[in-house]
């Protein structure tokens, strides 16, 4: 039965649930009727690059001292050219700085290259994923027409994250370049170009950190021969203050199964002593990439979705750089993000957010996101959603080992792993939640106490559920049991959620979670919600009287 809880409005919903799932589709998907528009999510709003206070409702922990950091897309248009795709955005950088029980808000546009000149001509001038930049009417003929044959120039939009490396805050996307930031004023300061420093082409915005700093990413390079994928690190310190990714190395390079059709990747997971590269059906075929701008294309035309091929890993010895040999192979799954990944009695736990197809990419068109009515329970209802799943991979595979043997030998888990061949595992993964998470439209946004648990077992990882095109609730999932915890107010719509750790913190869920949680239906009706980590409680929010678009991922900074 299900215990449900009022919190301090009566109309917030804190409950652990044992509810039955409503009717699924035959994809293992919630099928929705009704669902109200989101539209004003995904307009363009003004910046606010001076602190304004918030209205606290209930108490927000005085031992909080730090910023919330947001970032995500906040202009759609320039003129009268609009982007295509949710990730097309101009890059708006958010601050939520909160200091003894009090936040302040502000926000910037990131001063890219892209946004200066789009602006500068109030049209889109730079390509993105999914809008091709058209030629400048201000050409003659000739001129334009030669414009259509140039290679497509990467954007420096760094719309999806903020980073860390060697102590500095960094925001990035998935190209070449970054922009390394003002984490107090939110000003941009240096472009960082990855091409400048080693041979890769792009790096992904979510690299993994060791406690002493040393990151580690993933980045494609292309050349002559195709394609490879390059585990990339990079060290923790910096030797004098203007440095950025001096130092950094790839510490190896995977080839792809086809070169010429290498699979996209959001990120990638990483063990105590192993990266692991997870190689997926989504695939991106360079001919139709590069070629993009000659046929009026963006981007995303070239990203597709195939099936037919398996979800492969590979594990990278961080310390050696080697690449085991034993490959890893699934049915094609697609991967966003991994919620953790560590090492125990001689087997990798690979946790992760998986969906059974992976076109659900090209579905997030602003046109889709701005659909109401039956249209939009349409768009919903064909997609997929993602579910949080382990896969056990034995990590002493060995010509002796033999075949036809589940070698998943670990208590209480129905992940299984057959060696089918040599150097080949077949795996089948185990769910990490109960049936009540379909009610909830799966789980995506993973996180987890990362500074304590990241590459160590682990017992609670947080997520937004999916009962729209965005995160409509919080959700929490404690492993022992599969249990969830939920919060959800109807008509809201929370963000990431963040994990922040008390200071006196003795259990690993000891903390706070924090999410910025906006509405369709109110106007500036913004606000910061704090919740208890152990018990999704609320215990206070901080109104921001401004409009703020539903972005994408966010990190806590604290204060020194």
């Amino acid at each position: 039965m299900s215990s449900v809880k009022l919190a301090a409005s009566d109309k917030t919903i804190t409950q652990s649930s044992d509810v039955k799932p409503k009717e699924l589709n035959k994809c293992n998907q919630l099928k929705q009727k009704g669902l109200e528009s989101i539209a004003p999510l995904v307009l363009s709003v003004e910046e606010t690059p001076e602190p304004i206070s918030t209205e606290v409702r209930g108490t927000i922990p005085t031992w909080i001292r730090g910023s919330l950091l947001r970032n995500g897309p906040g202009k759609f248009e320039f003129g009268n050219q609009h982007y295509n795709h949710w990730f097309d955005g101009m890059a708006m950088l958010h601050q939520f700085k909160i200091e003894d029980g009090k936040v302040t808000y502000r926000s910037r546009f990131l001063q890219s290259d892209a946004y200066k000149k789009n602006s500068e001509r109030d049209r889109i001038m730079v390509s993105e994923f999914g809008t091709v930049a058209m030629p400048d009417p201000c050409k003659n003929f000739f001129m334009r027409f030669l414009s259509r044959f140039e290679m497509p120039e990467a954007t420096d939009n760094a719309s999806v994250s903020f980073v860390k490396y060697k102590g500095d805050c960094f925001v990035s996307t998935e190209t070449n370049y970054m922009y390394r930031v003002d984490p107090e004023s939110l000003e941009t300061q240096d472009k960082v170009d990855w091409t400048k420093f080693i041979a890769v082409n792009m790096a992904t915005a979510h690299p993994h950190t060791e406690p002493d700093g040393t990151t580690y990413n993933m980045g494609n390079s292309y050349g002559r021969k195709g394609a490879l994928y390059n585990i990339i690190k990079v060290p923790p310190m910096k030797n004098n203050p203007e440095e950025t990714l001096e130092g950094a190395k790839v510490l190896c390079s995977i080839v792809p199964i086809d070169k010429a059709r290498p699979s996209y990747y959001h990120s990638f997971a990483m063990s105590e002593n192993y990266v692991v590269f997870i190689e997926q059906p989504i695939k991106m075929d360079l001919l139709k990439i590069v070629t993009a701008k000659l046929r009026g294309k963006g981007i995303s035309e070239g990203v597709y979705w195939d099936p037919k091929q398996d979800t492969v890993f590979h594990l990278v010895d961080k310390h050696t750089g080697q690449t085991s040999s034993v490959k890893f192979h699934t049915k094609a799954l697609s991967v966003f993000h991994q919620i953790n990944a560590f090492e125990e009695d001689g087997f990798l736990m690979l946790d992760m957010c998986c969906s059974d197809n992976g076109e659900a990419i090209n579905n997030y068109l602003i046109q889709n996101l701005r659909k109401s009515g039956e249209a939009l329970d349409q768009v919903y209802n064909t997609m997929y959603r993602a579910f949080p799943r382990r896969f056990v991979l034995p990590l002493n595979v060995t010509n002796n080992t033999p075949t036809g043997v589940n070698l998943n030998t670990r208590p209480a888990s129905s992940a299984t792993s057959f060696k089918t061949a040599i150097d080949k595992v077949v795996c089948q993964f185990e769910d990490l939640h109960g049936e009540d998470l379909y009610e909830y439209g799966g789980l995506e946004f993973p996180q987890i106490n990362y500074s304590k648990f990241n590459t160590r077992p682990y017992r609670y990882f947080y997520g937004c559920g999916f009962r729209h095109l965005v995160g409509d609730s919080l959700l929490k999932i404690d492993l022992e049991g599969k249990k969830v915890k939920v919060w959800y107010q109807k008509g809201l719509f929370p963000s990431e959620p963040v994990f922040v750790p008390s200071p006196e913190a003795v259990e690993e869920d000891d903390g706070v979670i924090l999410s910025v949680v906006v509405t369709p239906t109110e106007d500036k009706s913004t606000f910061l919600l704090v919740l208890d980590a152990k018990t999704l409680e609320e215990l206070g929010r901080a109104e921001v009287p401004v409009n703020i678009p539903y972005g994408f991922h966010g990190t806590f900074n604290p204060t020194a």
